[in-house]
């Protein structure tokens, strides 16, 4: 008896530690973006990323025997999720990272949970409650001090961030649209394949984007310091980060693994201050902070058995 609780703390605590390492690696995903696209436009980089996250993530399902062929329906809604979740998604964040900064970016991402309660109320027509409205009043003061640090006067005059943060902004219900639509193929599907089938469409669809663009030739001209941020993005964001966050899922219950999504800001500040040299504002903190909270008073009541909103909350990157 010992023994099993021995194996089964182990075994929670590999999970734990896969989790909050799939976390950390999407909170740096930021900074590694942007570093890329300094070399490359972004149908290039997000083209060269789930190419190589496609090639990671179906090794893993045939490895595991996931690999299941999907009927021609069910490829058409996976085809429909690979455009929504992956091409617009990061085509939003990655023309958004051009001139949003990667701190603002992580900031703003983390309000999707705050979405998806929105669209719950407006489409299945879920209850908010007073504490649900308050948080989702309190992520919205929150965004507006980060993006524009604090500057009370360009909030009354409307301008409010630049065109990058716009963009950003936009990405956050895009994901939460494309959580919603999820929930389907994650009660059919295994997680991983799901993934691996919405990866695959959305760098098809950036093959085609790329190619309309004529910009392929930029791959050829990637220094090795640009190749290290796509490879980090690739292999570890879009490839093992997905993997361990889904092992994760199968040990602990949604909301332990979900509530590891707090660090994600947290870290790409950390980060962004460190390669990007991009500095701390003590408004950008506030605003920081009154988003977590506001987040928090969304989720609190949430009691998620599977992995639908929480997991796919997480995977934005």
């Amino acid at each position: 008896m010992e023994i099993e609780a021995t194996v089964s703390r182990r075994v929670r605590l590999v999970a734990l530690a896969k989790a909050t390492f799939a976390v950390a690696v999407w909170g740096a995903s930021f900074i590694a973006t942007k570093l890329a696209l300094r070399e490359a436009s972004p149908v290039v980089v997000i083209w060269l990323r789930f190419g190589i996250g496609v090639i990671i993530l179906g090794g893993f399902v045939v490895r595991r025997k996931e690999l299941a062929i999907a009927a021609g329906r069910e490829l058409g809604y996976f085809s429909l999720l690979g455009f929504l979740g992956i091409t617009f998604h990061q085509w939003l964040q990655a023309t958004g990272l051009v001139t949003a900064r990667a701190t603002t970016t992580a900031w703003i991402i983390t309000t999707i949970p705050i979405f998806i309660a929105i669209l719950g109320r407006l489409v299945l027509n879920e209850r908010l409650g007073w504490d649900r409205i308050g948080g989702i009043a309190l992520a919205t003061i929150g965004v507006l001090l980060v993006v524009t640090r604090g500057d009370l006067e360009s909030i009354l005059q409307g301008q409010i961030g630049s065109t990058g943060d716009l963009l950003v902004l936009i990405s956050a219900p895009n994901w939460a649209i494309f959580s919603v639509l999820s929930r389907r193929a994650l009660k059919n599907h295994p997680a991983t394949q799901m993934m691996f089938y919405v990866m695959l469409f959305g760098w098809i669809f950036t093959t085609a984007w790329l190619a309309a663009s004529g910009k392929y030739d930029e791959v050829l001209h990637i220094s090795a310091g640009g190749w290290v941020s796509i490879l980090f993005l690739g292999v570890l964001c879009s490839g093992f980060a997905y993997i361990f966050w889904y092992d994760a899922l199968k040990e602990l219950t949604a909301s332990q693994v979900g509530s590891l999504l707090y660090i994600e800001p947290l870290v790409a500040v950390a980060v962004a201050a460190l390669l990007l040299s991009e500095p701390l504002f003590l408004a950008a903190i506030l605003g920081g902070a009154l988003i977590l909270a506001g987040v928090w008073l969304v989720n609190r009541l949430r009691t998620v058995e599977g992995p639908p909103e929480q997991a796919c909350s997480a995977t934005h990157l």
